[in-house]
């Protein structure tokens, strides 16, 4: 009997971007989330004894900013060294993009599988053949596995693989393959990387995507680790996931449809960011609060907005101690004043709300209004175009939700103004 770790998607010292986070949170142990997670893992593979470590690609995050990325990630491949645990490693990815990282020495009981074509390494010890590939460049858009060997039959094979298999919603379409062709080299088990989403995509013979050890932004939710896989007989028999991660983001939408008024909404934000802190299960949580429905509430919402995302920072705060935070904060809600009849009414405000409501807001209406718009669009700082949720000025939707949101605020501080409730 033997056993193993795969973990992929480490991305060691991944800048966190886009947080609007208050300036009591500790940035500096947010961004410190991914070495204490791989320490995490280290710990685990040294404490579970494993045999063997697979990482499937994307060690790091692209170049580093200095060695001190690679210095850590080496002295931790020391520590498994000095028990007797070996490494190995397929590049993705964001490896590949990397050019410092290719310059680094291992400590030998770490193997990183070549990229000109798939390579297998033996351990007789317990009867393992393990295949592999690394990246040669950042984009591969050829299916690498279709040129990984046919399984010996005389040891338990592993096939160590980054690709998006025939593909996965919000990751690039790297070295596709389909699960029958994976299914087809006979291998007993295939651990994957790339996919950021914990998934066993098959069982016997098991194709596995551990998905990775730590969140990085609000669509990474959920418990994140590596997969810790046990081998009697030649078979598997045992595949359990290991939470590694030391925060862990929550998205918090709450339908406020009919509330009937802000107090009653306050109340169930905190219920719900009550919940969101218990998931967190003692780890520090990085929420994300979006209220949406219709309400009748939806004017005060929108003219206080301001005011209300300062109470609801405070209610995180007073929940949570030093626990929960919230990333952001949106306010989706809808009226239930009826807009068409009151803009068929007497009421002065009808005909400015009517404008409003079909106020177009695009490149090209925004063209006609300032011709230089194109060269204020491309001077946009960088971070607005990166992050979990980057801004495209190509993307109409985008430019729909813009509008919306001022569309509702507006009318939301007319209504308001003119009294109506």
């Amino acid at each position: 009997m033997f056993s193993f770790i795969h973990a992929a998607d480490i991305h060691l010292d991944s800048p966190l971007r886009g947080l609007e986070l208050s300036e009591d949170a500790p940035l500096d142990e947010i961004r410190g989330a991914t070495r204490k997670a791989f320490d995490n893992l280290v710990d685990v593979a040294v404490q579970e004894k494993v045999n063997f470590v697979l990482l499937a690609g994307d060690i790091y995050d692209g170049d580093w900013k200095d060695f001190n990325t690679g210095l850590f990630f080496n002295k931790r491949m020391v520590r498994l060294k000095e028990v007797g645990i070996k490494v190995f490693i397929v590049s993705g990815n964001h490896d590949a993009a990397s050019q410092v990282s290719k310059s680094l020495r291992l400590p030998e009981n770490v193997y990183v599988f070549a990229s000109r074509k798939p390579e297998t390494r033996i351990l007789n010890d317990i009867g393992v053949a393990i295949h592999g590939q690394s990246f040669a460049a950042r984009s591969v858009t050829e299916d690498l596995s279709n040129s990984y060997p046919q399984a010996n039959d005389a040891y338990f094979n592993v096939g160590l693989l980054h690709t998006a298999l025939s593909g996965r919603e919000g990751h690039e379409p790297y070295a596709p393959c389909t699960v029958a062709g994976l299914i087809a080299k006979g291998y007993q088990y295939w651990a994957l990387g790339h996919v950021h989403q914990r998934e066993i995509v098959h069982e016997d013979p098991w194709i596995v995507f551990p998905g990775n050890i730590q969140g990085r932004h609000i669509r990474e939710t959920g418990s994140k680790g590596c997969t810790l896989v046990t081998v009697a007989s030649g078979r598997v028999t045992r595949v359990a996931h290991v939470p590694l991660d030391v925060l862990c983001w929550q998205q918090c939408r709450i339908d406020v449809t009919d509330s009937r008024n802000v107090d009653e909404i306050y109340e169930r934000v905190q219920k719900h960011l009550e919940n969101a802190l218990a998931a967190g299960e003692g780890r520090p949580v990085i929420a994300r609060l979006e209220l949406f429905g219709t309400t009748p509430s939806h004017h005060k919402i929108q003219a206080q907005s301001a005011y209300l995302a300062e109470e609801f920072r405070n209610l995180a705060l007073d929940l949570g101690g030093q626990g929960l935070w919230l990333e952001k904060i949106r306010f989706n809600t809808k009226e239930i004043l009826d807009l068409d009849a009151f803009i068929q009414s007497d009421e002065a405000l009808g005909s400015l709300i009517q404008s409003l409501m079909s106020l177009q807001l695009d490149p090209e209406s925004l063209f006609e209004i300032d011709p230089d718009i194109d060269g204020f669009l491309n001077k946009l700082p960088p971070e607005l175009r990166s992050g979990d949720e980057p801004f495209d000025p190509a993307d109409p939707d985008q430019w729909e939700e813009i509008r919306s949101d001022i569309k509702n605020l507006l009318i939301a501080r007319l209504l308001e103004s003119g009294g109506v409730q």
